[in-house]
């Protein structure tokens, strides 16, 4: 068995799903992997992971559009604002989502389904640089 480790810095635009499984793929195949679980946790309170559909975008904007209806901003009770006003929300969406994903390796690609994707989820108005560990544990 072997441990590989790695930061992953993912660029975002701003609020939404951003598909980061190429980046991941890519690092598996750098270092040659074929089986095992690979892990990976972000480094935020403003943005998260989540697995979902990859193939229709239209999949992507119904989860962004329920994620600005479930925490919609500017509601008169949030009082954490230091930031702006998708300060409370973004880290209440961060709170209902996954800071950590664990996903199985197969001959060399993550196991997921066939419509599968990993996602960063951006839950901040603003661009920002985003930290993904990614720790691989190898079993062959």
């Amino acid at each position: 068995m072997n441990w590989y480790k790695t930061m992953l810095e993912i660029s975002t635009s701003g609020k939404g799903l951003l598909d980061i499984t190429s980046s991941v793929q890519a690092q598996l195949k750098e270092w040659q992997v074929q089986g095992g679980m690979c892990f990976l946790f972000i480094q935020h309170t403003s943005a998260s992971l989540t697995i979902s559909e990859n193939w229709d975008p239209t999949a992507r904007a119904d989860l962004e559009t329920f994620m600005e209806r479930l925490v919609p901003e500017r509601d008169s009770w949030y009082t954490h604002d230091l930031e702006g006003p998708d300060d409370a929300t973004s880290h209440i969406r961060s709170m209902l989502t996954d800071s950590s994903l664990t996903i199985p390796i197969d001959n060399g690609t993550l196991s997921l389904g066939t419509w599968q994707g990993v996602y960063v989820f951006e839950h901040r108005a603003h661009p920002h640089r985003r930290k993904v560990l990614m720790r691989v544990l190898s079993t062959e």
